[in-house]
């Protein structure tokens, strides 16, 4: 089956094998050096000089992580889709005050409005979601940071874009900015990052609560000796470590980000031909593609013919499932790989 789902997402059979490897102490010479180079590597793609935590879990873990370290006083989560919805629920299960600050599905934040909320009332911490999977929006993260007071942490959300869009993390000021391994950078599901300002490395030294496996403190101590707390994913490692001098050195970054372009402006193009695309326009994601179901097509029965041939896109997203279907176009996926899916889907319904 070829993937064309926002994730996981299909692994090149290079980084399947390396992962076969021997197995190394997690406490050895040679897991420092391993661990080392995947750093660099995840500094260069997330183009930051902070700190870079890893952790064995979901991305998921790492956000609840970055709120537990962070809220001291009131949070505000602004969100216009699922996942803006559930970094709230889990600041709320974490017994955190907590404001969501919601705008339309497939609508962008409004920057304006944000610094409205702050003449209101003041927030220590924003949770924000980049690259809305949802309804494959991007937001205007930077336009958000411009208007947050200086001490205020900006968390972000980078999961369906990091690795395949340009997010430069220190240039937009955010403190902390988590992703995984499973969406643009090309690997099976495990190990998830974060990135953390020296800012929000102080703050969390003085709030309470943080237990144990996603505490700041302990990542930190582990980060000096350059190993993780716990016995990581290794196998995972590995792969990691050479698909990000693949990313790096071979295809390079920027060649990465404009691959990502070329797929997602063809997708919205035939979109835009045969349907209708549902984020509104100038904000729409470069790693997947919601289209607008205009012809008020049956989505599952599309995708049940797309299996037959050997193909999996998503449906839409919750109470979008019928209203929208998902194309993805992300981690090493060619562009020619997305015209052959959209020539068959054009095929099978006729257009």
């Amino acid at each position: 089956m070829k993937l064309f789902i926002p994730g996981p997402v299909e692994v090149r059979k290079d980084l399947l094998e390396v992962m076969s490897d021997p197995m190394i102490g997690h406490r050895s010479p040679e897991f420092s050096e391993l661990y080392d180079d995947v750093v660099s590597g995840l500094q260069s793609v997330m183009q930051t000089d902070n700190d870079v935590f890893i952790s064995t879990s979901s991305a998921t873990g790492l956000l609840e992580a970055s709120v537990r370290n962070t809220v001291d006083e009131k949070c505000l989560n602004i969100s216009n889709g699922a996942f803006g919805d559930r970094w709230h629920e889990i600041t709320m299960r974490n017994g955190k005050d907590c404001r969501k600050l919601e705008f339309d599905w497939g609508e962008p934040v409004d920057s304006d409005v944000v610094a409205e909320a702050f003449e209101e009332e003041f927030y220590d911490v924003v949770t924000l979601v980049h690259n809305e999977s949802s309804t494959g929006l991007m937001n205007p993260v930077k336009e958000v940071s411009k208007v947050l007071p200086d001490d205020t942490l900006l968390l972000v959300d980078t999961v369906s874009s990091m690795g395949g869009v340009d997010f430069p993390v220190d240039e937009y000021g955010v403190d902390i900015c988590v992703f995984g391994t499973q969406k643009c950078m090309g690997l099976p599901p495990g190990l998830a990052f974060c990135s953390v300002s020296e800012d929000a490395v102080d703050r969390s030294e003085v709030v309470g609560d943080k237990g144990y496996y996603f505490s700041f403190d302990i990542f930190r101590k582990y980060n000096g000796r350059r190993q993780t707390p716990t016995t990581p994913n290794i196998s995972l490692l590995y792969a990691l470590e050479k698909q990000l001098d693949y990313i790096v050195n071979e295809e390079g970054v920027e060649s990465r980000w404009e691959r990502h372009s070329v797929m997602a402006n063809e997708t919205r193009e035939w979109a835009r031909e045969h349907f209708d695309v549902f984020p509104a326009s100038g904000y729409e994601s470069e790693s997947l593609t919601a289209v607008e179901n205009t012809r008020d097509i049956d989505v599952g029965k599309l995708i049940s013919r797309l299996k037959d041939k050997g193909y999996v896109i998503s449906n839409g997203y919750g109470d979008l499932r019928e209203e929208t279907f998902r194309i993805g176009h992300l981690a090493d996926r060619q562009p020619k790989e997305v015209t052959e899916l959209l020539n068959i889907i054009e095929e099978i319904l006729d257009l």
